[in-house]
């Protein structure tokens, strides 16, 4: 079975899985390391670990990524550089309350099937699409109930490893975890796995994360299909759930994305904010200012650029700085 990889949220891997291919959502590693994607090819260091991902895994059959940000529209064409991979590039309307921007993205949907059959894959039934979507759904309902028994970074690690390789989370893992603390949220871009770090800190210095806000963690996970729209057309049922239901700060307006936040925030306590962004992330460095003017609630910047393989002590500092404010 063939690999198809991608790193964007608003791409469903069940309509990969359908077509018969593998999908495969990229967590990179690290930013650090030899490449000849380096710092004079205008991208931010996500990126730059994104493309190492790609370019060094031979099970890699082809790559999906989106027109969400413009590093990774830059992205995609470093990595046709690189190697000789089947690539699409797939657009994702940044407005979307309105059913011209929502076609659009389900047309999108519609041209992403057609290169999949160019990899060989083959275009599902009605039935096989609404089977695969109902079998993610289950196992994402899984992945969502784990936050019952997980510890704040297992539970975000399990919402990583669902993505990478569609596996739901096991009831019997960490069981009895239980972590107490000042309880936060971290909110922003994607995470890097080396960025697991950021949960240790904050557990050592008295916190924990109640809600991982991130392009990686809960926030793009589609709520639940509509088990009668998906019987009766799973395509536009698949549209709904991934276009209009992601909340995201490219969005415009991005008022869903707040109006997620808020609920959430509420819902779980949280008395402070990690905001985490890669440098050069320009969608999130001017969401900052919003945030903090809008949240109500101190919120502290954690900053990631290419030397930060390690955990790097500005930031520790920081977060320390930030809890003993709520302490």
């Amino acid at each position: 079975m063939r690999t198809v990889v991608y790193s964007c949220p608003f791409v469903p891997p069940e309509w990969i899985a359908a077509h018969g291919l593998r999908p495969r959502r990229i967590m990179p590693r690290s930013t650090g390391g030899a490449s000849s994607v380096d710092a004079t090819v205008g991208v931010c260091a996500y990126v730059r670990a994104f493309i190492r991902e790609v370019v060094s895994d031979p099970q890699v059959s082809a790559v999906v990524m989106t027109t969400v940000c413009d590093q990774m529209r830059r992205g995609a064409e470093l990595i046709t550089r690189e190697r000789d991979l089947p690539l699409f590039l797939m657009n994702v309307p940044s407005t979307w309350t309105t059913a011209a921007a929502q076609e659009l993205y389900r047309d999108e949907l519609e041209r992403l099937g057609r290169f999949m059959c160019s990899l060989d894959g083959e275009h599902p039934s009605k039935d096989r699409l609404a089977a695969v979507m109902m079998d993610y759904d289950s196992k994402r309902s899984a992945v969502r109930a784990a936050r019952r028994y997980l510890s704040p970074q297992h539970y975000s690690e399990a919402i990583a490893a669902f993505h990478r390789d569609g596996v739901q989370a096991s009831a019997a893992a960490s069981r009895g975890e239980s972590v107490m603390g000042v309880p936060l949220a971290v909110v922003g871009g994607p995470l890097l796995q080396k960025d697991f770090w950021l949960f240790e800190v904050v557990e050592q210095a008295g916190g924990r994360i109640v809600l991982d806000a991130t392009e990686t963690g809960e926030r793009t996970m589609p709520p639940p299909f509509d088990q009668q729209a998906v019987r009766n057309d799973p395509l536009m049922e698949l549209t709904f759930a991934y276009f209009a239901g992601i909340p995201d700060a490219f969005r415009r307006p991005n008022s869903g994305f707040y109006g997620w936040l808020k609920g959430e925030l509420w819902d779980r306590g949280v008395r402070g904010i990690l905001f985490r962004r890669h440098v050069w992330c320009d969608t999130w460095h001017a969401e900052l200012r919003h945030l903090e003017e809008w949240a109500g609630m101190p919120v502290a910047e954690l900053d990631g650029d290419d030397d930060d393989d390690g955990i790097p002590s500005r930031l520790t500092t920081r977060v320390q700085a930030l809890l003993e404010v709520l302490a």
